[in-house]
């Protein structure tokens, strides 16, 4: 009997723990959510039409309105992309995710927006590391906003661009995204969230469109702050593109979407849109966002320099070991080859400035594929903005990881490409053993400055080590280190050295030699 009394009094407590509350209105109708641990949380929340049939490769259009109560309560599919992911995969991908700790629609809560990474041709906001409940629990809604990845998200073709009303094509992905920012300006007050402190954030594919839609004037005024992890897009483009120096032009990308189009064995776009979704030829290569003149209207730096971004607060960092994520190279020889390869005049200069040691590939070596992807972008951004802008800079590095013995195979190492996703998002395991007390702090440490973000647009309060604003006068970073401490710029003089490189690339010379 007492067994039985026990399995209903778990039974009663779950039940009480997801719980159903009353409908949200919305202009397209009524929303059924849940409740959870004192949040309420609404998942597969249309924000635009399925980009299906006619709509493929066109900007998303408004979502349809709906008759009766339309329950919320499981994540949407995921965009179409190579490999698996928790909720499947679906053309018809562009819904978000809301979670909210607000009890009325009058509470004004900060908004923090989650942009996923994933190169532009993965990703979804199903990823258990997404989970937004630990931030809401801090004091903010949480929205994850999907969209279009691949080849869907990111072709560009002159057919496309003859039938676009701006004569533009292939930012289809950040089309999205900014759809999901104007439905969260309309709306996200029905959710007890304030329109008018919206932050988004991001990580790597995500960080790097935060920082585009920083310099989009078609983002104007649908947020307030802005964080980027291991994100930035400040190289200048190129024909044949390398990491940090991703970005093509319109008229580029377009014969690249040509080429595609003719390599499957089609004659037009028309042809395309006729075939389903998942049987689309995989795209050469790897799509991104362009150049187009219209949703990103020149190079990114350049922008900075003349002022012309969206300004806002920023907070934006980077990983200790961003290069040991991206097929590192295995011998000194090999590193060397590679650098005169990709940087020519400059290969010396840099292979000085990042050395590969000897035997083992060193660290070091590694660290010219982490600054130039990432932390060029970041150090870059925070400059400009720092010496151009009237709002605060905040910089970061996480290096959060063992200290590995001398022995170890992981002697040497840092911590790697999106590893700090899942201390923002308080999604550590607490019962693996290799989980850490300091490694709970940290991830406590990280929401609550995230937080504290969105909410006053600084993540310095009560109870979190004092984070100063980052200048050329005053380059202090946070360092995520086992606490919480500040310190220099990581391998400045290195970076010094890589800013040479960037700063020739945009000269005739240095445009001339990356074709």
């Amino acid at each position: 009997m007492k067994l039985l009394y026990l399995l209903l009094a778990l039974v009663f407590a779950k039940a009480a723990a997801i719980a159903q509350p009353a409908p949200v209105k919305v202009a397209e109708g009524l929303l059924q959510g849940t409740t959870e641990n004192g949040l309420t949380i609404y998942k597969g929340i249309p924000f635009a039409a399925p980009p299906v049939g006619q709509l493929r490769w066109r900007a998303p259009q408004p979502a349809a309105k709906w008759t009766g109560v339309r329950v919320a309560d499981k994540f949407a599919p995921g965009p179409i992309q190579g490999g698996n992911i928790p909720s499947g995969k679906s053309e018809d991908c562009l819904y978000l995710n809301v979670w909210t700790p607000a009890k009325t629609a009058n509470d004004k809560v900060p908004v923090l927006v989650w942009i996923y990474g994933g190169g532009f041709n993965a990703g979804a906001t199903s990823e258990s590391n997404y989970n937004g409940a630990a931030l809401a629990k801090k004091g903010v809604v949480l929205v994850s906003v999907a969209y279009r990845v691949g080849q869907l998200g990111f072709l560009a073709h002159p057919e496309l661009s003859a039938e676009n009303p701006n004569h533009v094509s292939g930012n289809y992905g950040l089309l999205d995204m900014i759809a999901g920012l104007k439905w969260i300006q309309k709306k996200i007050a029905a959710f007890g969230g304030d329109p008018k402190k919206v932050t988004i954030f991001g990580e790597s594919a995500g960080g790097i469109a935060v920082s585009q839609l920083c310099a989009s004037p078609l983002a104007k005024g649908l947020f307030t702050g802005a964080i980027s992890e291991s994100g930035g897009s400040f190289g200048p483009p190129r024909v044949t593109t390398y990491p940090g120096e991703n970005m093509k032009l319109l008229h580029d990308a377009e014969a690249v979407g040509q080429a595609y189009v003719k390599d499957a064995g089609y004659k037009s776009i028309a042809d395309l849109r006729k075939i389903d979704a998942d049987k689309l030829p995989a795209v050469r290569g790897l799509a991104w966002p362009i150049i187009d003149g219209y949703v990103i209207p020149g190079d990114q730096y350049k922008l900075y320099q003349a002022g012309k971004y969206n300004e806002t607060p920023i907070l934006v960092g980077y990983n200790s070991d961003e290069g040991a994520s991206f097929s590192p190279p295995k011998t000194t020889e090999e590193y060397i080859s590679g650098v005169k390869t990709r940087y020519g005049k400059f290969a010396d200069d840099l292979i000085k400035a990042y050395p590969p040691g000897t035997g083992t590939v060193a660290k070091t070596a590694r660290d010219l594929a982490r600054d130039a992807a990432f932390g060029w972008h970041t150090w870059s951004w925070a400059r400009l903005q720092a010496d151009r802008g009237k709002s605060k800079v905040f910089y970061y590095y996480f290096d959060q990881h063992p200290d590995y013995p001398a022995a170890s195979p992981r002697a040497g190492y840092g911590s790697p490409h999106g590893q700090e996703v899942a201390y923002v998002f308080g999604q550590l395991n607490h019962n693996n053993p290799q989980t850490t007390k300091t490694d709970l702090e940290i991830s406590d440490q990280m929401g609550t400055y995230w937080t504290n973000f969105a909410k006053y647009g600084d993540p310095n309060g009560p109870g979190a080590t004092k984070w100063p604003a980052f200048s050329d006068a005053n380059p202090v970073v946070m360092y995520f280190q086992q606490t919480p401490h500040t310190g220099p710029v990581p391998s400045a003089s290195s970076l010094n050295v890589l800013d040479q490189y960037f700063k020739w690339r945009r000269t005739p010379e240095g445009e001339a030699a990356a074709k």
